[in-house]
């Protein structure tokens, strides 16, 4: 019998259409999935149950030729997504027991479309971490694991983890600097972060709340676009949310790439980047020409400034979203002698290490006296970063990039342990493009000789999600990735 878990959405709805099985039955393959793999960590919340009673209701509604296009699919929610009356912690002491009373307008497009939502699913706490080690459920194994566990990047290492140990048929993440790309190159499975504005962030615990942006994460492109699909749209609760009609990207995929200008940013060629990684870059290049793509070399100048730009910008307005988690309102609180007392041992108790580091830089950064010397500064240079992009697309269509300089690294790596700035590093292809607000997808592009997979990275203009599907599918098909065995 065939192993439902390992259809993509695009099949297991056609499955579902012909009534070759049932909603309940896909939700209870991906259920006993979920318990095989416990040991992964990627769940932190399971709703199993609740999905099955979804899944009944979503089976009625297919056997009457209705439903959304989701219809009877079960997800996984990265737990920094609210779902109402299902607990959403952002992987924090201080949310741990918070039960929104409201849905998050993301989630509540996919529920309107027929989706089973199977659990809410691990991340770094408050998603500010590389590796999913910053969690305070602990860190999420990478399913590619062999005799040493491996992470599965983040922060969004639970959904991509989740995806490709087929415990999920997709997940949502949410990328601010990286943190649906990068984890998605580490497990082997496709990811896209949609431009800024495209999805709305009403609903999803805010860490950056101008660089944040929710996405899917998937087994494939085609899901990659069937879900974006549903994931975006305006919404008049999000002032970031942009009244920008909402293409169907299924319909580019296998369009001709002939005549498309692939962009080679010079400066990506950096210190770090691991020589597999290098020659994967130039065999998708090759790829991309073979299909009649013309390839050329593009300049992004300020990209040496970019980690340093994100380190000032991000942690600003960390702190600043950071500071309505008193214990006061709601979560955790410790209590004191003085209100002060309580505010301290509420946020030293609730609050992880990395978290702690970045409140206090974004503190420092924006403080009297240094607010013009950094936080303006880095808000110049990113304008600079963004105007970088704008003259690149002058001369191409999409970039092609690695999505990360390595491939998956040990947890407790103690090179990334004991200089946070090591780990950092790993985002150094993904910021640039977060800062500038763009879209971007990472997609497996093999393996490096250890087994393990890696990912390319395509970017594209502006609201142009269409062109980056178009090239990625091709990619896809002369790839032939295969997923954990």
């Amino acid at each position: 019998m065939t192993d439902l878990t390992k259809l993509t959405i695009a099949k297991a709805r056609e499955g579902l259409k012909k009534k070759e099985f049932s909603a309940p039955e896909l939700v209870e393959a991906y259920a006993a999935k979920m318990a095989e793999n416990r040991k992964l960590n990627a769940y932190v919340c399971e709703t199993t149950e609740q999905a099955l009673e979804q899944a009944k209701t979503s089976q009625e509604k297919i056997n009457r030729g209705e439903g959304g296009d989701l219809e009877g699919i079960p997800l996984g929610i990265k737990d920094l997504f609210c779902t109402k009356g299902i607990p959403t912690t952002a992987c924090s002491n201080i949310l741990k027991g918070f039960v929104p009373p409201y849905e998050s307008t993301v989630t509540t497009h996919l529920l309107a479309a027929g989706a089973n939502f199977l659990g809410k699913l691990n991340l770094d706490e408050f998603a500010m971490g590389g590796s999913n080690e910053t969690s305070a459920f602990g860190p999420v194994v990478n399913p590619w694991s062999k005799d040493v566990p491996l992470v599965p990047g983040g922060s969004s290492g639970g959904s991509a983890a989740a995806v490709a140990a087929n415990m999920c048929a997709a997940a949502t993440g949410t990328d601010t600097g990286g943190s649906i790309r990068q984890p998605s190159a580490f497990c082997g499975v496709t990811g896209i972060k949609p431009t800024y504005g495209r999805c709305s962030r009403w609903g999803i615990i805010a860490f950056a709340s101008s660089l944040d942006q929710a996405g899917p994460i998937a087994k494939d492109v085609r899901d990659c676009a069937i879900m974006l699909k549903t994931m975006a749209g305006y919404d008049a609760k999000d002032s970031t949310s942009a009244r920008k009609e909402v293409p169907d990207f299924e319909k580019v995929l296998g369009l001709d790439v002939k005549g498309m200008r692939i962009g080679i940013p010079k400066e990506y060629r950096v210190d770090g980047l691991d020589k597999e990684v290098a020659a994967y870059w130039d065999k998708a290049a090759q790829m991309l020409k073979e299909h009649g793509a013309e390839v050329v070399e593009v300049s992004l100048p300020h990209t040496k400034y970019a980690l340093a730009t994100y380190y000032i910008i991000a942690p600003a307005e960390a702190s600043s979203n950071l500071a309505r988690y008193d214990g006061l309102r709601y979560g955790n609180r410790v209590d004191g002698v003085h209100l002060d007392d309580m505010y301290i041992n509420s946020r030293s108790a609730g609050f992880g290490k990395e978290v702690k580091r970045r409140i206090m830089i974004g503190t420092y950064v924006l403080s009297a006296g240094y607010y013009d010397a950094y936080y303006l500064k880095a808000q110049k240079v990113r304008r600079l970063i963004r105007d970088d992009f704008i003259k690149a697309f002058e001369k191409c269509d999409l970039i092609l990039t690695p999505t990360a300089p390595t491939a998956a690294f040990p947890i407790g790596d103690k090179s990334m342990q004991e200089n946070p700035i090591t780990m950092w590093l790993n985002d150094i292809f993904t910021v640039s493009v977060s800062l500038a607000g763009l879209p971007a997808m990472s997609l497996p592009i093999g393996l490096n000789q250890q087994g393990l997979p890696l990912g390319m990275q395509l970017v594209g203009r502006a609201f142009d999600e269409e062109s980056i599907f178009k090239a990625a599918y091709c990619l896809e098909k002369d790839v032939n990735f295969v997923g954990v065995k």
